[in-house]
């Protein structure tokens, strides 16, 4: 399989804030994206396709400009530094850093995007991705191992072995902790900084169909004292409802 992968520049609308609500001019956030091309017709080989193609798919996502329906989150302090985002409708919540930005949006194979920044310039963030799944997928495991999912998902991004090298892709560690995987690995495009991602993978059924959620941290070498434990607190920090 091949498959196409690039940065791009997102324009988000912030809904809101955790400190005080409040609302500011729009923030560009930047995504890593893979669209996955050329799948095999062997139905054999397809279910394996698209295992590996969902794992890519779901590790980031594009953000659209969207409003928050008031009604499907709330706020509440938790500590002097976060607050806890509840989305009710989604089952989820999350503690999230005191006067960061709140945006959503939608996009073709995602159920729902959400994305936690500063609310100053930075390409530092935290995005929730929910994604549908297939009756086969009924847990992590279903995926395989920790360790083959962690590759399948870095190995997809890297293209440092092209000529001339692309993105490079480096795994720092991974581990199964309570239904989730977390990955910890770093993506460095030519003549740009290292930019380090942590991420938390469950799922979740409401009875009738399963979703993937994927909660990425990332955030740049150079922002690493700023926002490093912040954001890792933050994924830590996410449990369903």
């Amino acid at each position: 399989m091949a498959s196409i992968s690039w940065f791009s520049c997102l324009h988000i609308r912030p809904t809101a804030t955790a400190g005080d609500k409040g609302l500011s001019s729009p923030i560009t956030v930047e995504h890593h994206k893979t669209r996955p091309q050329n799948l095999l017709s062997s139905s054999e080989e397809g279910l394996a396709i698209n295992r590996r193609q969902l794992i890519l798919h779901t590790s980031t996502a594009a953000i659209a400009a969207s409003s928050t329906d008031s009604n499907a989150l709330a706020l509440n302090d938790v500590s002097e530094d976060f607050s806890i985002y509840t989305d009710d409708e989604n089952k989820f919540k999350i503690d999230i850093p005191q006067e960061w930005q709140i945006g959503t949006g939608e996009s073709a194979g995602f159920k729902s995007l959400t994305a936690f920044y500063p609310k100053e310039q930075s390409n530092s963030n935290v995005s929730v991705v929910i994604t549908g799944v297939g009756p086969d997928f009924t847990k992590m495991e279903s995926f395989g191992k920790v360790e083959e999912f962690a590759d399948t998902l870095v190995s997809g991004l890297d293209r440092s072995w092209k000529k001339p090298p692309g993105v490079a892709a480096k795994l720092i560690d991974c581990k199964s902790s309570k239904g989730f995987y977390f990955i910890e690995y770093t993506l460095q495009s030519p003549g740009e900084g290292r930019k380090h991602l942590y991420s938390a993978i469950g799922m979740l059924t409401n009875g009738w169909y399963n979703r993937l959620y994927t909660v990425t941290g990332q955030y740049g070498e150079e922002e690493t004292d700023k926002y490093a434990s912040k954001i890792q607190k933050t994924v830590r920090s996410f449990k369903f409802i």
